[in-house]
């Protein structure tokens, strides 16, 4: 018996990376000199916080980030960008929500995607992650394929590919 496990994560220490090289490039440029821009992540909550002076430097600070995430391998699938509102002393602030496990409405998506496809093959929810079981290795490989062409709206990563 062959299995593999269908889960969401964020590798912090990469997230971290991509923050910290973020705040380096806003401190530098030319464009945000004297601003009182931020990035802060709440561990906890899972999510960040940007906070500037204007929209429009909002949104450039959000370009930054998600360039330099991408160039650490974290998917922009993993993150739901929040309203811009107000904050204190005329300040504007997204937050972003990062995913982490998949969510219970997504795992039933998939589950019955995979139960669909015929294959001798058996998908089980299990806490904020996937497992997909079968006999054939090919099943598997197959049923992998199938979820990377499937455009679920959620970052899938498949981990523990292992024979039982």
């Amino acid at each position: 018996m062959h299995s593999f496990d269908i889960v969401c994560k964020i590798d912090l220490q990469e997230l971290d990376n991509a923050i910290q090289q973020a705040r380096r490039e806003i401190q530098t440029r030319y464009d945000f000199k004297g601003s009182k821009t931020s990035i802060e992540f709440r561990e906890k909550e899972h999510e960040l916080v940007l906070t500037s002076e204007t929209d429009f430097r909002l949104k450039a600070v959000l370009d930054i980030l998600q360039s330099k995430m991408v160039k650490r391998g974290i998917s922009l699938k993993a993150i739901t960008l929040g309203k811009i509102e107000p904050a204190a002393g005329g300040m504007v602030r997204q937050t972003i929500s990062l995913q982490q496990g998949i969510p219970i409405e997504k795992a039933r998506e998939i589950v019955k995607l995979i139960k669909n496809t015929k294959k001798k093959v058996q998908a089980a929810i299990q806490g904020e992650q996937v497992r997909v079981s079968g006999k054939n290795i090919d099943d598997l490989q197959g049923v992998i394929q199938l979820l990377k062409a499937e455009d679920m709206g959620i970052h899938m990563q498949f981990v523990n590919l292992r024979e039982s």
